[in-house]
Parts: C-alpha cells; sequence; structure tokens
C-alpha cells in the first residue's frame, strides 16, 4: 500500500497545482529582480543616443525601435510583477505620448535601491514610507525649476512650439529633429482648433511612402490616400464632394423575385430599364452639382460608365475610419445608399488629384480654405522599419504639441532637472529623522540613473560627468546638463541647457516620476504571490504567423 503524504498548511487549503511564494527571499527580491531585468532592457534605450531594440513579435513582425512603448507591449511581459511596470509605462503614453522609457527605468532603478535597504535590514513599509515623502517633496522641487514665463505659450507661434517638442523628438531620431519638429508644428498648428485645449491627435496622420529620404516629407493640408482614382478623371479643382458609404452600384431587392421573359424583346427592355434606372441615379447626383463622388464599398462597371459620361470623379476608400475622416476633411455627410444628395450633404474640396510618390500612386485631397480639420505629414524613407520608427517620432511629437496645449511650462533638459532633484532630495533627507531618512537618499540617488545612462549611451565616462554635474549645480547654476553633442568648450561636456535650447515639458517629467514611484511602491507592498494552476484544456497548435488568437 501506497503511503500518501497529507497536505497541510496553505496546501491544504488550495487546489492541486498552485504556486505559492512567500516571505523577503521569495516573493519580494524575485519581484523586484524580475522589474530590475525590464528597466535593464529599456535603459539602454533612453536618450538620443539610446541603442535600437529589434524585437520580433508573436506574428513574426520585426520591430527596429529605441522607443519603450513600443518594445515593452509587444515583449508580452508574463511576470506579474513586471507588468506593473509595463502598465506605469502605458499609462504615461496614453497620458502624455512620451516619457514611458523615464517611467520604466526610473521604477526599475527606485526598486534596485530598495532590494540594497532590504539587503541592509529596513523594512519594505519604511521604504514605501520613505519613497512616499520623497516623491511628494521632489515634485514641490519640480515645480520650482520650472522656467520663468514658459506659462505663456502661443500654441500657434511654430519657435515656442518647436522648442518644447524638440528633446521628444530627438530622443526618437536623433540628428533628424530639426527636419521632424518643423514638419510637425506645422502639422499641428494647421488643425489647431481655436480653443487648444480641445487638440485632438488624430487629426495629424500620418502617410508612409518607401523612396526618396527625409527631405522629401512634406504637409499637406487634407488627406493622403494610397491608391488611385477609378476612371479616366484624375484631377478635380474646387469641386464639391458626394460620400455613399455602401457602395455605388445598382441596388439588389431584400426578396428573391423571377421574371418571366417571352420574347427576345422583352430581354432587351429589361436590360434597358436596368441601364435607364442607374443613368438616372447618377444624372441625379451630378444635377446636385457633386464632381466628385467617394464610395465606401465597390462601383459598379455600368455605373462608373455614368459617372464617366457625366464627368464625375470616382474615389473608393474602403476603410471606414478613413471614410469617416475623410468627411471630417471635407464636411460632407455620408449617404447610405446611392441617392440624390441635398445641398447640406454635399462637402468642398479645393482639389483632389491623383499623383505618384516614389512609384506609387496616390490620391492627394486638399482642403485649404475655412475650417481645415486634417493635416497629413508625408513620410518618406528607404525601408518600412525606418518609416515606422519616423512616425513613433512623430506620433510623440504630436502627442507632445497636445500636452503644451494643456499645460505649457517646461523645465531644463538633458539631465539638468534629474540632477537638481537628486541634490535637492538629498539635502532633504540630511533633515528627517527616523529610517525615512534612508529611503529618501536611496530615492534622491536614483536620479543619478539618467545622467549616467545618457552619458553611458553616448559612450562617455559617467563617474567623471555626473561629478561635475552636482559641482555645478552646487555652486547654483541649476541648469546645466549634458551636452551629448560635443565637448568642445572649457565646460567639457557639462553646459547650460538654456544656451543648448534643450527643454523637457513639465507635465512628462511630473506624470513620469508620479507613476514610477507608485509602480515601485506597488511593487514593494506585495509580500506574498499565490498562483492559480492555469487552466486546462488542450494544448495550443502553433498558428501559421499572421493568424489572430480568435
Amino acid at each position: 500500500m501506497g503511503f500518501s503524504m497529507q497536505p497541510y498548511g496553505i496546501q491544504s487549503m488550495l487546489k492541486e497545482g498552485h504556486k505559492h511564494l512567500s516571505g523577503l527571499d521569495e516573493a519580494v527580491l524575485k519581484n523586484i529582480d524580475a522589474c530590475k531585468q525590464l528597466s535593464t532592457i529599456t535603459r539602454t534605450s533612453l536618450g538620443p543616443d539610446g541603442m535600437n531594440k529589434m524585437v520580433i513579435n508573436h506574428l513574426d513582425k520585426l520591430f527596429v525601435t529605441n522607443d519603450a512603448a513600443t518594445i515593452v507591449n509587444e515583449l508580452e511581459v508574463q511576470h506579474p510583477a513586471a507588468k506593473i511596470l509595463v502598465l506605469a509605462g502605458k499609462a504615461q503614453q496614453e497620458e502624455i505620448g512620451d516619457g514611458a522609457n523615464l517611467t520604466i527605468s526610473f521604477a526599475g532603478e527606485l526598486l534596485q535601491n530598495a532590494e540594497e535597504l532590504i539587503r541592509t535590514g529596513l523594512h519594505p513599509s519604511e521604504i514605501i514610507s520613505g519613497y512616499t515623502k520623497a516623491i511628494i517633496k521632489g515634485i514641490e522641487i519640480l515645480e520650482e525649476l520650472v522656467e520663468k514665463g514658459s506659462e505663456n505659450m502661443d500654441v500657434r507661434n511654430k519657435k515656442q512650439v518647436v522648442t518644447r517638442m524638440k528633446a521628444a523628438v530627438a530622443s526618437k531620431q536623433h540628428g533628424q529633429e530639426d527636419i521632424l519638429c518643423s514638419l510637425i508644428a506645422d502639422a499641428c498648428i494647421q488643425v489647431c482648433p481655436k480653443n487648444p485645449a480641445n487638440f485632438d491627435v488624430d487629426n495629424v496622420r500620418v502617410s508612409k511612402l518607401v523612396g526618396g529620404g527625409l527631405h522629401n516629407c512634406t504637409v499637406v493640408r487634407g488627406m493622403v490616400l494610397k491608391g488611385d482614382a477609378v476612371g479616366s478623371i484624375k484631377r478635380m479643382e474646387k469641386a464639391k464632394v458626394a460620400v455613399f458609404a455602401s457602395g455605388v452600384d445598382t441596388s439588389a431587392t431584400e426578396t428573391k423575385g423571377t421574371v418571366l421573359i417571352h420574347s427576345a424583346e422583352q430581354l432587351e427592355n429589361y436590360a434597358k430599364t436596368e441601364e435607364a434606372k442607374v443613368e438616372e441615379l447618377i444624372k441625379a447626383v451630378a444635377d446636385s452639382g457633386a464632381k466628385i463622388i467617394v464610395s465606401g464599398g465597390a462601383v459598379g462597371e455600368m455605373a462608373l460608365h455614368f459617372c464617366e459620361r457625366y464627368k464625375l470623379m470616382v474615389l473608393k476608400i474602403s476603410s471606414k475610419f478613413e471614410l469617416r475622416r475623410f468627411c471630417r476633411t471635407t464636411g460632407t455627410a455620408a449617404l447610405l445608399k446611392l441617392s440624390q444628395p441635398k445641398a447640406d450633404d454635399l462637402g468642398f474640396v479645393d482639389s483632389v488629384s491623383v499623383e505618384e510618390i516614389g512609384g506609387c500612386r496616390v490620391t492627394v485631397v486638399r482642403s485649404e480654405e475655412g475650417g481645415n480639420r486634417v493635416a497629413t505629414v508625408v513620410l518618406r524613407g528607404s525601408t518600412d522599419s525606418i518609416l515606422d520608427d519616423l512616425e513613433r517620432a512623430i506620433d510623440d511629437g504630436v502627442n507632445t504639441y497636445k500636452a503644451m496645449c494643456r499645460d505649457s511650462r517646461m523645465v531644463p533638459g538633458a539631465a539638468a532637472t534629474e540632477i537638481e532633484l537628486a541634490r535637492r532630495l538629498k539635502e532633504f533627507s540630511f533633515k528627517e529623522t527616523g529610517l525615512d531618512q534612508y529611503a529618501i537618499a536611496k530615492f534622491a540617488e536614483s536620479f543619478e540613473m539618467v545622467p549616467r545612462t545618457l552619458a553611458e549611451n553616448a559612450g562617455l565616462n559617467p563617474m567623471d560627468i555626473i561629478s561635475k554635474l552636482y559641482e555645478k549645480h552646487a555652486s547654483g547654476n541649476t541648469k546645466v546638463g549634458i551636452d551629448l553633442g560635443g565637448g568642445d568648450s572649457e565646460d567639457g561636456v557639462c553646459k547650460d541647457v538654456s544656451t543648448m535650447n534643450i527643454w523637457d515639458l513639465h507635465v512628462t517629467k511630473y506624470f513620469a516620476l508620479k507613476y514610477a514611484a507608485d509602480a515601485a511602491c506597488t511593487v514593494l507592498r506585495v509580500d506574498q504571490i499565490i498562483m492559480a494552476k492555469p487552466a486546462g484544456g488542450p494544448a495550443r497548435r502553433d498558428q501559421p504567423a499572421g493568424m489572430d488568437e480568435d
């Protein structure tokens, strides 16, 4: 008779096959370790000299990027504690659109320092209490570092926009930020509504066309649709537009019917009536004053024939989202079926023309006058992955514009803010009594991660630079940061950021630090991990690439 051991303790309470980790070594330190691994991945991509990562996701799609939000999105992180950091990065990306890397890397650094404190004997609760005090104080100091006069900003002044946007774009595309910022600022200012707080990111579109180079990029007031016009008319100026969502074709009846035809004459008449009906519909559209028909579905042969006869230009937009944007650009109301449109339903465009860009035919819809609601940045580049990366840089720039429409205050960039925060928080920790002071000092030390990483990524000596920065800041020059461009002056690589014109938005820093501290404290609060047995079921077969999970 086999002797079976009866489960005891927590095993007897939970189902067979569960995992249970508790205590400092098993739960807390393992969680910290997983978060450290994640922040090590993103950290080397921080700043303008950040390295690129090559990520291949579960659908065999290749990403070559240094955008932390894209990297962690495609990694499919499994560890529950590291997922908390991923969520913090996503929250930052959705809130501001830039600074996800700072959030994840800074949270990882906070946890690494917390691990050292735990090993020296501090309890996680004391560390959390110290970190909480430090972040409140840190945000107060951040308010003091805001550049005077930066809260008043004209969001339609291109120079002011580029100043605030430059750092965000340079961190993705170093060396090309001047060209890109100029394009992004033009596009954003064109579509900025009367009340800038209502700026919608979706109104700046990006169209990627392989070929050419960055100097061929342009901004189009209106939309750029991939694909040719249907039919032979390829150009229209100052014309009214009618949009039909379900396609331009003879409509079939709902019910099935049988037609009995006795003679050839009846057959001819039957065909003629269909023709007459289609002509009547197309003529009605032409009589309403519309010169361009946009179809959301198929365009029938016969309908196209009559469109040509009445000199109507026909476009086909199969994506319903694109169709909605088209309606927004031209101010058209989409009609469900082919019928005579009312005057209110018609939109207006300045010009629609089919152009060939780099061997690819595109339809350019321009609406320069009146309420210009959509602008498109036409991107050119040699490969798809370069274009994808440029698109991410533009997304960051547009999101930064949205953030500055809400709050335009700015703080010194190039790690000047971080060193000042580290210095001031260290002083604050000396005034604290109790064990919190160690946690606050470590929190302050964590800020050194930014200048250290920027220097390491640029191949400079980090210790040397950090000590120089501290020295300059201690003597009262709070705007000294790292100049990664070169160190030809007597100051070496440490320069005043106001001369280099590198500024970060206050909101970006504010949310990045807040989310990072919250994520770090959440991970530290965990002392037990209890995982149920994964739900059973047949093993998933390997799906062919490109298939969805459904």
